[in-house]
């Protein structure tokens, strides 16, 4: 929708009909005043040729577009254009605990994971920036904001799983940090866990809170299997098996406008990102077109320029 940094200028356009009144009054005023004399050669003075007359009239429109033209440019008049010049600011926030060198993906589920991460990130467009969040018992950056790929796959390769618990409330904090450290671009966090959040200092509540506060868009992965994955076993010696909030990471995409997925093996974690990266809407930029507007207004001049001084022009 078109829209105007200074919409008052635009008061200035009833200017137009007013003069486009008084000039027809004048004329009107003028044409009597003629009749008035019975002088033949003072009334074709008056009134002019037919010629002369539709070419005053058409200068005299020319100079209203003009005018018209030039205060709407004075408006700053915006509309929205697909946005290719700044690109998404894209990061990965990844669960490397304890949890995620479950085999039940092959090799593993944090190695899984970044297999289909980086088919996600190869899929991003030239001017995306794309960066990494790991998190476990807290959270830390794994590779910063940055529009080079291929750095950020080398980066995400050399990411190894953690023994530490599940904290989530941190990782997305930690990411929407990342996100807005560019600012001027749409920001999109995409949060993969396989457990319950159960460390940290930030709870996923005021994760969300913060995501939303900053406009951010999260999509969660929740990693986990169709069968109870077996981690080990505690002091006592009762089995421990890998648990899934889903509910948690429902409701951090759901609060945050993003969309929740579920991942139970190799092949639905690559058709998830695949899916990530085509949902990932471009925002539509407000690009200002008022030099469109002074370049119409330019152009209406030239033609009445050369209108009254160009071929056929008006003798005075």
């Amino acid at each position: 929708m078109t829209g105007f940094d200074s919409p008052y200028i635009l008061a200035f356009l009833l200017i137009i009909p007013l003069i486009y009144y008084f000039h027809k009054k004048a004329r009107i005023r003028k044409k009597n005043e003629a009749i008035k004399f019975s002088n033949l050669a003072f009334i074709k003075s008056a009134l002019g040729d037919t010629k002369k007359s539709k070419r005053d009239v058409h200068l005299f429109y020319l100079s209203l577009v003009a005018i018209g033209l030039m205060i709407i440019g004075f408006a700053n008049p915006h509309i929205p254009l697909e946005q290719t010049k700044e690109g998404v600011n894209v990061v990965l926030v990844m669960d490397v605990s304890g949890s995620m060198q479950a085999q039940d993906y092959t090799p593993s589920r944090l190695e899984a994971a970044k297999s289909s991460a980086e088919i996600l990130i190869n899929s991003l467009k030239s001017k995306d920036y794309a960066g990494i969040v790991t998190f476990e018992s807290g959270a830390t950056t794994a590779a910063y904001l940055s529009p080079d790929k291929d750095k950020v796959i080398e980066k995400l390769r050399n990411i190894a799983p953690k023994e530490g618990s599940t904290a989530i409330g941190d990782g997305l904090s930690l990411g929407i940090d990342m996100a807005s450290s560019i600012p001027n671009k749409k920001k999109v966090i995409i949060l993969l866990s396989d457990g319950v959040s159960n460390a940290g200092y930030i709870s996923p509540d005021e994760a969300i809170r913060y995501a939303k506060a900053n406009n951010i868009q999260v999509y969660t992965i929740g990693m986990g299997s169709n069968n109870n994955v077996l981690l080990g076993y505690d002091w006592f010696g009762n089995p421990q098996y890998a648990e899934l909030d889903e509910a948690t990471l429902q409701a951090i995409a759901n609060d945050t406008g993003g969309k929740y997925f579920k991942s139970v093996d190799d092949k639905t974690l690559d058709e998830i990102y695949k899916n990530i990266s085509e949902n990932i809407k471009r925002e539509k930029e407000e690009t200002n077109i008022k030099d469109w507007f002074f370049f119409a207004a330019l152009l209406a001049l030239l033609i009445q320029i050369y209108y009254r001084y160009g071929k056929g022009r008006i003798l005075q």
